[in-house]
């Protein structure tokens, strides 16, 4: 069964203005991890606001075709209620974290849910554990590592336990030791069966992805699996995606 489908989605910022997705389809299928990719300014980051329904619900603009995660249609649910369904890291972390603690952090949306204290505790332990940063979670984040950063926002999100996470760009301004890190962790997710859409300009970062998704002025150039797509070198070349 498929966590996503997006059919036909376009969208511009406002009514009269350059179209940012042009009719973009594809379908992800549960535990996939797929890569999304393309040069600045393509649409990659449009597409994650779209996948969690901030567009179109907390954006102006124009958006035609339709988004469902988990069977949910996006015009038809709150951001609130999407976030149990799908997770949205940001690309820059520090849009994301503003608690004192890295506790506090990945406990905030739990509480904001109104879950019950004890749950509340077993979900921040879980997270924590999984991502291997019991070291940190007196820490202030805003005191961190770019990767460690990138691990309490994405914990942030996993604290509700979506099945389905979009990433944008979390391999961005990291070290070699924070890529693997952060790569460990999506690969342990992908074996938990969560659904990872991965946003990324640097294609040997998501090269472990299932499929990869290469869009072009807004539009789907490519949706190909990851082995065939990376060995294409006219294909990158071409796409201006290899240097």
């Amino acid at each position: 069964m498929d966590a996503v489908i997006v059919q036909g989605l376009s969208y511009r910022y406002w009514t009269d203005g350059p179209v940012v997705l042009n009719n973009v389809s594809f379908r992800v299928a549960r535990g996939e991890m797929m890569a999304v990719t393309g040069l600045s300014g393509c649409g990659k980051s449009t597409l994650c606001l779209c996948l969690n329904g901030i567009i179109p619900h907390s954006r102006d603009g124009a958006m035609a075709g339709s988004v469902l995660v988990g069977g949910k249609n996006t015009r038809e649910h709150k951001v609130s209620s999407l976030a149990f369904e799908v997770g949205l890291v940001f690309q820059d972390p520090d849009t994301q974290l503003f608690a004192p603690t890295v506790e506090d952090e990945i406990a905030f949306a739990p509480e904001n849910m109104c879950m019950a204290p004890g749950r509340i505790r077993e979900r921040v332990d879980q997270v924590i554990a999984l991502l291997g940063i019991e070291e940190l979670r007196e820490a202030n984040p805003n005191q961190l590592s770019g990767g460690e950063k990138h691990l309490v926002a994405l914990g942030a999100v996993l604290a509700l336990d979506p099945p389905v996470l979009v990433l944008d760009e979390v391999f961005s301004g990291l070290d070699d030791a924070g890529r693997q890190r952060v790569a460990a962790v999506l690969e342990e997710l992908r074996s938990q069966g969560k659904t990872i859409i991965a946003v990324e300009h640097d294609l040997e970062s998501v090269a472990f992805a299932d499929r990869m998704l290469v869009l072009d002025e807004g539009a789907v150039s490519r949706l190909d699996r990851t082995e065939a797509l990376l060995a294409d070198r006219e294909f990158l070349l071409a796409g201006r995606l290899l240097f």
